[in-house]
């Protein structure tokens, strides 16, 4: 390897037309001595080597980083591809070439891609360092290429600066061209930025500065110009101020918990070194008991780039020792140390919280039993009148339940379903089915009576004024203005102030027609809508119609039909006959 790899003679120290004998003799004995140092291995010195990437057909540039451990003196440096026993020629012609330490490439090319050693040695030791390059091709139309971009990391401060990577041999040759900077691609512009020395200086850094660049040039050689571009992936990191840590919590405060449960409670910093974060009890480390121990830090990074840890005290049973006693978290770093406490004591029942929970209990159910009155109020009235009321029911003194006033036409007949609503279907469900006694003008009435007179004394012996209206009464019969109709509204309305049910047969939609005594009973005690078909279903005491009608009839003891009808017939005969 010594012989044909390198050929240490003298030949290349000094000049061989000029020696004389004893020159010749010491060039022996220093060949000899080389070959041994030679034929040894050299040392490998893998921990520096690096990996350079370029595009193709760019120049490259390589010197040697073994170089700078060495102490000045004579040494001898060359240039070797891995695999090649041949070291890399020294002609300025060539295309990759050593030209003083240095390595050139002019231009890079695809086939150039190993890994290539640069071995130094002097008269005692061999050294040699392997360069890894990667020359990758620069695909058409793309300005960058990220999968082959040199990694590099600043922090945010006032100013930082990027290196365009492996031009800083070209720096020094009087044909390189100024070097422009961009960033994804476009063209970096402002007060920010400035280029120094070919590299990028950007003022104020930010963690948005992070991204891709591109540092391109021209190089002329030998006549021939080549264009340069690097391609940096810039990672912007936050620089962590330098001050003391600070602990979030706890905050020398204190907890309630009960004897014999478990607690937990958390010491989250900012800014401490890991392993200086830790609890103590008593003054002496949690780490040395048994039942209270701390947990494994647990680490994050905040938003000023300092790290967040977090350490657990864990009190596996709590014993009346623990209460009033302090547990200090203690965090520190190279800026100092901090320490906050907590306080464990004894839960006290909380009046407060039980008194707003009884009250707003209380005020969830009235409203809960507001709406279900409202739901179902009628039915809770009619099963009161059923059970309990109808019991203690008093007698005033009256005979019928309700006086039923309906419209006829100006012939005396009425309306074909509003007479059948008040001849056959009132009287089933509210006298047969429910014991009312009504009084019908026409049907409880004798012949050759006076209305006037019948209806003035049944409207007083009367509880209800029960006024039925048909949708398909004609406009005259609303407002015709009988002795009936004034009468009962004069006592509704002055007189007796009698309680009126108002029945509306199918719908009513206009009400400007009716008598102003009517619009004012709808306005003011509302109306109750029969939208039934007189099926056997619709004549159900039970059904909602009926129900809402039998709530605003009076409260009254259920009995037959018999009983409550024969006797206002014998009373109204008696009077006939005394006549």
């Amino acid at each position: 390897m010594a012989g044909e790899r390198e050929k240490f003679s003298c030949l290349s120290w000094q000049n061989v037309g000029n020696m004389t004998s004893k020159t010749l003799f010491s060039c022996n004995i220093a060949t000899a001595f080389l070959s041994l140092i030679v034929a040894k291995k050299c040392e490998a010195y893998d921990v520096m080597s690096k990996q350079i990437l370029v595009p193709d057909g760019q120049p490259l540039a390589i010197k040697c980083s073994l170089e700078k451990s060495l102490k000045s003196g004579d040494y001898n440096l060359t240039w070797y591809k891995v695999g090649n026993q041949r070291a890399v020629p020294r002609d300025k012609l060539s295309r990759v070439h050593q030209q003083k330490n240095l390595i050139w490439f002019l231009p890079a090319m695809l086939e150039d891609s190993g890994d290539y050693e640069c071995v130094i040695r002097n008269l005692t030791s061999c050294k040699k360092m392997c360069t890894k390059v990667t020359v990758f091709e620069r695909i058409d139309g793309l300005c960058l290429n990220e999968k082959f971009a040199v990694e590099e990391v600043i922090f945010t401060s006032s100013s930082a600066k990027v290196v365009c990577p492996h031009l800083d041999y070209f720096r020094k040759e009087k044909t390189i061209q100024p070097v422009r900077w961009y960033k994804d691609c476009q063209l970096l512009k402002g007060k920010r930025f400035a280029i120094s020395n070919s590299d990028l200086i950007i003022f104020n850094v930010t963690v948005h500065d992070g991204g891709n660049y591109t540092c391109e040039t021209t190089y002329t050689y030998n006549g021939k110009q080549y264009n340069i571009s690097r391609d940096i992936s810039l990672v912007v990191e936050v620089t962590p101020p330098k001050k003391p840590p600070e602990i979030t919590y706890p905050r020398n405060n204190s907890i309630e918990v009960e004897l014999g449960s478990q607690v937990t409670v958390d010491c989250n910093t900012t800014g401490a070194d890991g392993y200086e974060v830790y609890w103590t009890g008593n003054g002496i480390d949690v780490f040395y008991m048994s039942r209270i121990f701390a947990s494994s830090y647990e680490e994050e990074t905040s938003h000023d780039g300092r790290p967040m840890h977090s350490v657990k005290l864990i009190i596996s049973e709590v014993s009346s020792e623990d209460y009033e006693q302090p547990f200090v978290c203690q965090a520190s770093n190279a800026f100092g140390q901090v320490a906050s406490y907590i306080i464990l004591k004894h839960r006290v029942p909380d009046i407060r919280r039980w008194l707003t929970g009884g009250l707003v209990s209380l005020l969830i159910l009235t409203f809960i039993t507001l709406i279900i009155y409202k739901i179902f109020k009628i039915d809770l009235v009619l099963w009161c009148r059923n059970s309990v009321c109808a019991l203690t029911s008093e007698e005033d003194g009256k005979v019928y339940d309700a006086y039923v006033l309906y419209t006829k036409s100006n012939e005396g007949r009425s309306i074909c379903c509003l007479e059948t609503f008040v001849r056959r279907t009132l009287p089933d469900v509210l006298e047969k089915q429910c014991g009312y006694n009504l009084f019908i003008l026409g049907r409880d009435d004798l012949p050759g009576e006076a209305v006037v007179s019948v209806a003035d004394e049944t409207l007083k012996q009367s509880r209800r004024l029960m006024i039925i209206l048909g949708s398909e009464t004609p406009s005259c019969c609303l407002l015709e203005d009988t002795s009936e109709q004034q009468l009962a509204m004069y006592n509704a309305l002055i007189r007796d102030g009698i309680q009126v049910i108002l029945i509306e047969i199918g719908e009513i939609r206009d009400y400007t027609s009716m008598p102003e005594s009517i619009r004012y009973i709808r306005q003011k005690h509302g109306a109750i809508r029969w939208k039934g078909d007189f099926s056997e279903k619709s004549c159900s005491a039970n059904s909602r119609f009926w129900k809402n009608v039998r709530y605003q009839m009076p409260s009254r003891k259920k009995g037959s039909y018999s009983e409550m009808h024969l006797l206002p017939l014998t009373s109204n005969s008696s009077a006939a006959k005394e006549s």
